[in-house]
Protein backbone atom coordinates (compact mmCIF):
# COMPACT_ATOMS: atom_id res chain seq x y z
CA UNK A 1 0.00 0.00 0.00
CA UNK A 2 1.44 3.33 -0.81
CA UNK A 3 1.87 6.18 1.92
CA UNK A 4 -1.16 8.10 -0.14
CA UNK A 5 -3.19 4.94 0.56
CA UNK A 6 -2.10 4.31 3.95
CA UNK A 7 -2.82 8.43 5.37
CA UNK A 8 -6.17 8.60 3.91
CA UNK A 9 -7.46 5.14 5.47
CA UNK A 10 -6.11 6.78 8.44
CA UNK A 11 -9.10 7.53 11.20
CA UNK A 12 -7.96 11.02 12.25
CA UNK A 13 -8.85 12.22 15.77
CA UNK A 14 -9.98 15.74 16.50
CA UNK A 15 -7.27 17.91 17.56
CA UNK A 16 -9.08 19.03 20.37
CA UNK A 17 -9.98 15.76 21.65
CA UNK A 18 -5.74 15.14 21.62
CA UNK A 19 -4.48 18.58 23.02
CA UNK A 20 -7.24 17.80 26.08
CA UNK A 21 -7.26 14.08 26.58
CA UNK A 22 -3.51 13.11 26.23
CA UNK A 23 -1.47 16.87 26.44
CA UNK A 24 -3.53 17.99 29.39
CA UNK A 25 -4.14 21.46 27.66
CA UNK A 26 -7.30 23.46 27.64
CA UNK A 27 -9.44 24.16 24.19
CA UNK A 28 -8.27 27.67 24.71
CA UNK A 29 -4.57 27.03 24.31
CA UNK A 30 -5.22 26.22 20.85
CA UNK A 31 -5.61 28.25 17.84
CA UNK A 32 -6.99 25.07 15.57
CA UNK A 33 -7.00 25.28 11.78
CA UNK A 34 -9.97 22.76 11.55
CA UNK A 35 -10.82 19.68 13.25
CA UNK A 36 -7.39 18.09 12.71
CA UNK A 37 -4.72 20.45 13.05
CA UNK A 38 -3.40 23.69 15.92
CA UNK A 39 -1.23 25.28 17.01
CA UNK A 40 -0.46 25.78 20.77
CA UNK A 41 -0.47 29.52 22.39
CA UNK A 42 2.94 30.42 23.27
CA UNK A 43 1.26 31.36 26.68
CA UNK A 44 0.95 27.39 27.57
CA UNK A 45 4.89 28.10 28.05
CA UNK A 46 4.09 30.82 31.10
CA UNK A 47 1.20 28.44 32.17
CA UNK A 48 3.94 25.32 32.79
CA UNK A 49 6.58 27.63 33.96
CA UNK A 50 6.70 26.18 37.63
CA UNK A 51 6.89 22.36 35.81
CA UNK A 52 9.81 20.37 35.07
CA UNK A 53 10.95 20.66 31.77
CA UNK A 54 10.44 17.77 29.34
CA UNK A 55 13.37 16.38 27.29
CA UNK A 56 13.97 17.43 23.93
CA UNK A 57 14.88 15.38 20.97
CA UNK A 58 15.97 17.10 17.40
CA UNK A 59 15.70 15.05 14.62
CA UNK A 60 18.10 17.05 11.51
CA UNK A 61 19.96 16.02 8.89
CA UNK A 62 22.36 17.75 6.47
CA UNK A 63 22.66 14.76 3.42
CA UNK A 64 19.74 15.39 1.04
CA UNK A 65 18.49 12.34 -1.29
CA UNK A 66 16.11 12.18 -3.88
CA UNK A 67 13.50 10.76 -1.68
CA UNK A 68 14.40 13.09 1.33
CA UNK A 69 16.23 12.06 4.54
CA UNK A 70 13.89 10.62 6.46
CA UNK A 71 13.44 13.45 9.55
CA UNK A 72 9.08 13.07 9.63
CA UNK A 73 8.91 9.59 9.10
CA UNK A 74 11.54 9.45 11.99
CA UNK A 75 10.36 11.97 14.12
CA UNK A 76 6.65 10.53 13.68
CA UNK A 77 7.90 6.89 14.78
CA UNK A 78 9.78 7.78 17.20
CA UNK A 79 6.86 9.87 18.90
CA UNK A 80 4.62 6.69 18.52
CA UNK A 81 6.89 4.25 19.50
CA UNK A 82 7.54 6.32 23.04
CA UNK A 83 3.83 6.92 23.73
CA UNK A 84 3.47 2.97 23.03
CA UNK A 85 6.09 2.19 25.81
CA UNK A 86 4.17 4.80 28.15
CA UNK A 87 6.13 7.88 27.72
CA UNK A 88 4.36 11.39 27.47
CA UNK A 89 5.54 12.05 23.62
CA UNK A 90 4.40 15.16 21.52
CA UNK A 91 6.01 16.23 18.01
CA UNK A 92 6.36 19.71 16.55
CA UNK A 93 6.87 19.27 13.11
CA UNK A 94 7.87 22.10 11.07
CA UNK A 95 6.60 23.14 7.40
CA UNK A 96 8.67 20.81 4.84
CA UNK A 97 10.84 22.32 2.07
CA UNK A 98 9.98 23.23 -1.20
CA UNK A 99 10.89 20.13 -2.96
CA UNK A 100 8.03 18.25 -2.24
CA UNK A 101 5.47 21.04 -3.14
CA UNK A 102 7.05 20.75 -6.63
CA UNK A 103 7.03 17.09 -6.48
CA UNK A 104 11.03 16.57 -6.73
CA UNK A 105 11.24 14.39 -3.35
CA UNK A 106 9.01 12.66 -1.75
CA UNK A 107 5.92 14.13 0.23
CA UNK A 108 7.31 15.62 3.27
CA UNK A 109 5.09 13.74 5.46
CA UNK A 110 6.72 11.16 6.85
CA UNK A 111 5.78 7.70 5.56
CA UNK A 112 4.58 4.34 5.48
CA UNK A 113 2.09 4.23 9.07
CA UNK A 114 5.15 6.90 10.62
CA UNK A 115 3.74 10.37 8.94
CA UNK A 116 1.80 13.07 9.63
CA UNK A 117 -1.84 12.98 8.33
CA UNK A 118 -3.67 14.58 6.47
CA UNK A 119 -0.60 14.53 4.50
CA UNK A 120 -2.35 16.42 1.62
CA UNK A 121 -2.39 18.96 3.77
CA UNK A 122 1.45 19.57 4.32
CA UNK A 123 2.69 22.35 2.58
CA UNK A 124 4.33 25.93 2.67
CA UNK A 125 0.92 26.98 3.08
CA UNK A 126 0.11 25.20 5.87
CA UNK A 127 -1.27 27.60 8.70
CA UNK A 128 -0.71 30.41 6.61
CA UNK A 129 2.95 31.40 8.46
CA UNK A 130 4.79 31.45 5.42
CA UNK A 131 2.60 33.29 3.11
CA UNK A 132 2.55 36.03 6.59
CA UNK A 133 6.18 35.98 6.79
CA UNK A 134 7.05 36.30 3.21
CA UNK A 135 4.52 39.27 2.57
CA UNK A 136 5.82 41.28 5.88
CA UNK A 137 9.50 41.11 4.39
CA UNK A 138 7.98 42.15 0.90
CA UNK A 139 6.61 44.69 2.79
CA UNK A 140 9.66 46.16 5.02
CA UNK A 141 11.96 45.46 1.65
CA UNK A 142 9.51 47.73 -0.55
CA UNK A 143 9.11 50.70 2.05
CA UNK A 144 12.74 50.94 2.08
CA UNK A 145 13.29 50.99 -1.39
CA UNK A 146 10.73 53.98 -1.92
CA UNK A 147 12.50 55.58 1.25
CA UNK A 148 15.79 55.37 -0.64
CA UNK A 149 13.75 56.66 -4.21
CA UNK A 150 12.28 59.33 -2.78
CA UNK A 151 15.91 60.85 -1.02
CA UNK A 152 16.81 58.44 1.42
CA UNK A 153 16.49 60.69 3.81
CA UNK A 154 18.13 58.14 6.66
CA UNK A 155 21.45 57.93 4.68
CA UNK A 156 20.81 54.52 4.30
CA UNK A 157 23.88 53.32 2.65
CA UNK A 158 22.69 51.46 -0.26
CA UNK A 159 25.58 49.04 -0.27
CA UNK A 160 25.39 47.66 3.19
CA UNK A 161 21.58 46.54 2.92
CA UNK A 162 21.07 43.16 2.64
CA UNK A 163 18.33 40.45 3.50
CA UNK A 164 18.32 37.14 5.30
CA UNK A 165 15.75 34.15 4.09
CA UNK A 166 12.43 34.16 4.89
CA UNK A 167 11.48 31.20 3.04
CA UNK A 168 13.18 27.57 3.46
CA UNK A 169 14.66 27.29 -0.14
CA UNK A 170 17.42 26.66 -2.06
CA UNK A 171 18.73 29.31 -4.93
CA UNK A 172 21.76 27.31 -6.94
CA UNK A 173 20.76 28.62 -9.88
CA UNK A 174 21.68 32.45 -8.51
CA UNK A 175 24.65 31.28 -7.05
CA UNK A 176 26.55 32.68 -9.95
CA UNK A 177 24.88 35.85 -10.99
CA UNK A 178 26.98 39.23 -9.93
CA UNK A 179 24.36 42.48 -8.85
CA UNK A 180 24.89 46.22 -7.49
CA UNK A 181 27.61 47.06 -10.05
CA UNK A 182 26.37 50.22 -10.53
CA UNK A 183 28.17 51.90 -7.41
CA UNK A 184 26.66 53.68 -3.88
CA UNK A 185 23.71 55.39 -5.75
CA UNK A 186 22.76 51.90 -8.00
CA UNK A 187 24.02 49.18 -5.59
Amino acid sequence: MSDIEIAQQATMQNITEIATQKLGLQEDDLDNYGRYKAKVSLQVMDDLADKADGKLILVTAISPTPAGEGKTTTTIGLSDALNRIGKQATVCVREPSMGPCFGLKGGAAGGGYSQVVPMEDINLHFTGDFHAIAAAHNLLAAMIDNHIHHGNALQLDTRKITWQRVVDMNDRALRQITIGMGGPANG
